[in-house]
């Protein structure tokens, strides 16, 4: 027997991977033509969620985890083995087969890895919804927990975010971004068990992307804006339009930091063209509002504009206890 015949030749080995964020069944082209082809189909799990849909499809899989010696074996004759990875990614197999490839002793196979499916952007999104949905059935304190509850978390996760992009600290950045959308995600997940109003976080998505849309006529509809200015000015129009309110001080909360709301409603005031002059009194409040209101009208965030002053006062207190920055 030669080397080129037949029953020499080394075969092909195929590890198909697939993604649990897709539903399954779901397959590439290449994925299904790889199976469909193959001299025999394995998956070491027989209750992967693939197999039901490999099988309505005409595909005989068997149950098998081999090793790498059997499944080079299995190859002999130059047949194609497919092997259907289980979540783990079957490392134990390819920790083998690389072994034996770096010996130099065994006529390996052609080896090829193929993603069967795909995660789409936004996909490790779900991972998070079931992470969730688990911690709140089965954590004692996170079971417990409710909208009025967790508020002061939404709050300082905010503000920590702000500390964050600051800061320019990039990798402080994704944490914090994640903590707040953890809030989004557990709010969401309490507001399912509501008994009169329940929601779901998908219609937390759905609002926000209805709303996202609606007011960006320049990119999914007909309308056309060229700069910052006339998107604002969509942006402005559509929601006036959606919120029919009476006064241009609706929906600003007034809980906020002082300087803030001052600068909120110096913002509206000025956008909708009012005339109104600035309530008279005694005291530090009126000053800042004054100067919020000044800020405002110059382009400046006066919140902003005072964590800076604030930071820059901290900095000096610290150099005279002769501490570093």
């Amino acid at each position: 027997m030669n080397a080129t015949s037949p029953e020499a030749a080394p075969g092909r080995i195929v590890l198909l991977t697939t993604s649990h964020r897709v539903a399954p069944g779901l397959l590439s082209w290449p994925a299904w033509q790889a199976l469909h082809g193959a001299d025999r189909v394995l998956c070491a799990d027989g209750a992967h969620p693939q197999l039901p849909y490999l099988r309505e499809a005409g595909i005989t899989v068997d149950e098998a985890a081999p090793t790498a010696e059997e499944l080079i074996d299995a190859c002999a004759g130059g047949r194609t083995v497919v092997v259907v990875a289980t979540g783990e990614g079957e490392p134990a197999l390819t920790d083998g087969l690389a072994r034996l490839a770096g010996s130099g002793r065994v006529s390996m196979p052609a080896l090829e890895l193929l993603p069967a499916s795909y995660d789409l952007p936004g996909a490790r999104l779900l991972d998070l919804v079931q992470v969730m949905d688990r911690i709140r059935a089965e954590c004692p304190w996170s079971s417990q927990q409710t909208h009025k509850g967790l508020a002061k978390y939404g709050i300082e996760e905010a503000y920590e975010l702000v500390e964050a992009i600051e800061d320019g600290d990039r990798d402080e950045l994704r944490e914090e971004l994640g903590d707040v959308l953890l809030q989004v995600v557990f709010h969401a997940r309490i507001a399912e068990e509501d008994a009169e109003e329940p929601f779901s976080i998908d219609d937390v998505a759905g609002g926000i992307v209805a709303k996202l849309i609606h007011r960006h006529p320049h990119v999914f509809g007909d309308e056309t804006a060229t700069t910052p200015e006339e998107v604002k000015e969509h942006w402005l129009r559509t929601k006036a339009v959606e919120k029919q309110r009476e006064s241009v001080t609706e929906g600003i909360p007034l809980g906020q930091p002082g300087l803030a709301l001052a600068s909120k409603l110096a913002s509206r005031v000025r956008t909708a063209g009012l005339d109104v002059p600035l309530p008279t009194g005694e005291g530090i409040g009126y000053e800042l509002l004054a100067m919020a209101v000044r800020a405002e009208a110059a382009g400046v965030d006066p919140e902003a504009a005072l964590r800076v002053a604030a930071r820059a006062y901290r900095d000096a207190v610290r150099a005279a206890e002769g501490l570093s920055g």
